[in-house]
């Protein structure tokens, strides 16, 4: 009876030891890539509250799959994975309104200049015309800092497939450019 009673104790013991372990790195987790997550959210949503949600759902989400992460290297990607996947089951659940992106910005706080303000307001247009398969791998390296592997393993896509949506994604922002800079030597 003694020795049931330590038993329990030490098996209690443990369990509190693997949660507060669980806690430690769980808030780690959050702790550095939290505003990753969000700004990628707010990318793909343009809404400040949806985006919010959906990162709140990640981070629960992690939490509950917390064991099943084995390489802490792969933690960025692996949360955008299950971000991504949260906002496609917004679509599975209910419809939402769509939010125009030119009504919504987020301040960009390092901006030097109204100049660069103004640059980097077109660049977001010019990107949020991209069609989707080009504008989430684009997301993904220039937002998320990801390699061509690892949004490969993210989008499900092959690497060849990603690296030439890439190319494609930057020529039509570089086409864009052109244009512009052709309107205005017209224009002036």
């Amino acid at each position: 009876m003694v020795v049931d009673f330590f038993r329990k104790k030490n098996q209690t013991d443990s369990v509190m030891s693997d949660m507060e372990a669980k806690q430690k790195r769980y808030e780690a987790l959050v702790q550095a890539y939290n505003k990753d997550v969000y700004r990628y959210a707010y990318w793909l949503v343009k809404d400040k509250h949806v985006a919010e949600d959906i990162v709140q759902e990640t981070f629960l989400r992690a939490w509950r799959s917390l064991d099943s992460l084995k390489d802490e290297k792969a933690a960025k990607a692996w949360l955008i994975t299950i971000l991504r996947r949260e906002n496609a089951r917004r679509f599975e659940r209910k419809q939402f309104n769509l939010v125009d992106i030119e009504d919504h910005s987020v301040a960009d706080v390092n901006a030097t200049s109204t100049e660069q303000q103004i640059e980097n307001e077109w660049l977001r247009r010019q990107i949020d015309k991209l069609a989707p398969e080009y504008k989430e791998p684009l997301l993904l390296q220039v937002i998320g800092g990801f390699s061509g592997d690892e949004i490969a393993e993210m989008l499900e896509l092959n690497k060849n497939t990603v690296m030439t949506r890439l190319f494609r994604a930057r020529n039509q922002l570089k086409e864009a450019l052109d244009e512009d800079q052709e309107r205005g030597q017209s224009n002036g």
